[in-house]
């Protein structure tokens, strides 16, 4: 997008640069009968950035009622005066453009939505109900009457790059804004206390856009989020989890998770993760576990790793502080990994994460502690692991040990021991891992030990699996029919007792090799 300044009497500094013909379009149609309208709120921000924007806000003096008959269609399904104007544009960013009338807030009794909401006359009395000064910003598009449009929008692909160009237009910034966004600060329009208690997620919302756009929170505002972060066990866990997941998938979300400790915040978004902070660790680690898990995060954003990827970084060691023994070079945390992942479970479980996201990144948070010595790790061991944790989990399984390993300070994120164990992991990739893989099925067992189908059968499966894991040459017909003869002389309980019997050996196994490297 191109711009370049003009001066104009009224409002100041006027810009030229290109603007969506459907946003035009939607200008255009308010402005015709006399109404006032102005691009609005977040997406002014960008593009003042110089960024695109993910979304387009329209604020104008029309009703409601009166942008619908405007808007055919459009649907307006709330009390707040937005109508959601939709423009057949390919572009997501287009397809539904926002508009909503002036309006004023008042009252905030549960600190998240407004008594009563009243339309305002005037722009500057809808800027003043706004959150921060970068978003209090509006545009008006000065030469609308002065372009053609057609008299049905137009269908562009999704991937278009069309857009109308030389659109003049002048910027109404009556909070400074642009001296803001010039100078990173995230001020709040007029009296902080205010605007957090009208919406105290808005605290939060701080932090998110100072992660998201590398900006520092102004001290005013901040003192204020330090004296209000209490309110934020008024919000809802959804929100909350909203704005804490734009946090971790922002670039700076290391930044932002060290900001809501800072304000205050952190102790009612991730408490967890708040007891790791001034917990020394031992010889294998130079950081406290709080900060080792927030440098681990920071890995995971410096690889552009997704969010349970991210998520798991952050928590994997949140156990440790539970299971300290000992202090100094020598103190260990036998069995963190286990607590680690129940507390994982609890924490993402009360902020309202899907099941997948619950249940993906407490696995990795349990399995995180994996050994890869070369020498020690049989195939056998790997493919027991690819079992525990899922062929489709063990790259992202990999990526959180990349990120414990920078963020204990070690210089190098991938030495040969993982690659050894990668390529055992690819050696064995196609080695029976699970019941479903072996030569015989259930209904095969019940015929050799002409049984019904009951538990029996599930042990008897996972009887035979425990011996193919081991070699898989046996995963044959005939070996596993005979095998199935003998595990069949045992009752459903011996089998169950067997199994927990080899079950345990190899966990003992794991954690005599885990407490010989203090893990």
């Amino acid at each position: 997008m191109g711009f370049f300044l003009r001066k104009t009497p009224e409002y100041g500094s006027m810009y030229v640069m290109e603007i969506p013909e459907e946003i035009h379009t939607v200008l255009q149609k308010l402005t015709g009968p006399g109404h006032e309208a102005f691009v609005v709120g977040g997406c002014v921000r960008d593009l003042l950035l110089k960024k695109t924007p993910k979304d387009w806000d329209v604020t104008t003096s029309a009703a409601p009622e009166d942008v619908q008959k405007l808007f055919p269609d459009s649907f307006y399904e709330n009390t707040f005066g937005t109508v959601g104007v939709k423009t057949e544009s390919g572009d997501p960013a287009l397809a539904v453009v926002e508009v909503t009338t002036f309006r004023v807030e008042e009252a905030y009794s549960d600190k998240r939505h407004p008594d009563r909401v009243s339309f305002a006359r005037t722009l500057q009395e809808d800027l003043a109900r706004r959150d921060f000064t970068m978003n209090a910003i509006a545009l008006r598009i000065e030469n609308l009457e002065s372009r053609i449009l057609s008299p049905e929008p137009k269908k562009v692909s999704q991937n278009s790059k069309f857009q109308i160009r030389d659109s003049k237009f002048s910027i109404i910034d009556p909070y400074g804004g642009q001296e803001d966004l010039k100078n990173k600060l995230i001020r709040a329009v007029g009296e902080p206390e205010k605007r957090f208690t009208e919406d105290a997620l808005r605290m939060m919302r701080a932090v998110r856009l100072a992660a998201q756009l590398g900006f520092a929170i102004e001290q005013k505002t901040l003192d204020a989020i330090k004296k209000d972060a209490h309110s934020l066990a008024a919000i809802s866990r959804e929100r909350i989890r909203d704005e804490l997941e734009k946090i971790i998938m922002s670039d700076n979300a290391e930044k932002g998770i060290l900001l809501l400790e800072e304000a205050g915040m952190l102790a009612y978004t991730l408490p967890e993760l708040r007891e790791g902070i001034g917990v020394q660790q031992n010889l294998h680690h130079i950081y406290t576990v709080f900060e080792h898990n927030v440098r681990a995060l920071a890995y995971a954003v410096r690889n552009k790793y997704a969010l349970a990827v991210r998520l798991a970084s952050l928590l994997h060691d949140v156990g440790k502080p539970h299971t300290k023994r000992g202090e100094g070079k020598f103190a260990t945390f036998y069995g963190h990994d286990v607590v680690g992942a129940r507390m994982t479970a609890r924490a993402l479980d009360r902020l309202r994460f899907s099941k997948d996201t619950i249940d993906k990144v407490s696995l990795l948070v349990r399995h995180h502690l994996f050994y890869y010595n070369v020498g020690e790790v049989t195939p056998s061991s790997v493919r027991r692991l690819l079992r525990n944790v899922g062929p489709e989990n063990i790259h992202d399984l990999v990526k959180v040990r990349e990120a414990d390993r920078i963020g204990s300070g070690v210089p190098k994120a991938v030495p040969y021991k993982l690659r050894h164990f990668m390529y055992i992991v690819e050696k064995v990739s196609r080695d029976p891992i699970s019941t479903s893989m072996l030569a015989i099925d259930g209904n095969e067992v019940m015929r050799i030990l002409a049984i019904a189908p009951g538990p029996k059968v599930g042990l008897v499966l996972n009887a035979l699996l425990g011996e193919v894991l081991e070699d898989p040459q046996k995963n044959t017909v005939a070996y596993l029919a005979e095998r199935t003869k003998e595990f069949g002389e045992k009752s459903a309980e011996e089998l169950k007792q067997f199994l927990e019997m080899k079950e345990r050996k190899m966990q003992e196994e794991e954690d005599a090799l885990k407490k010989k490297y203090y893990v």
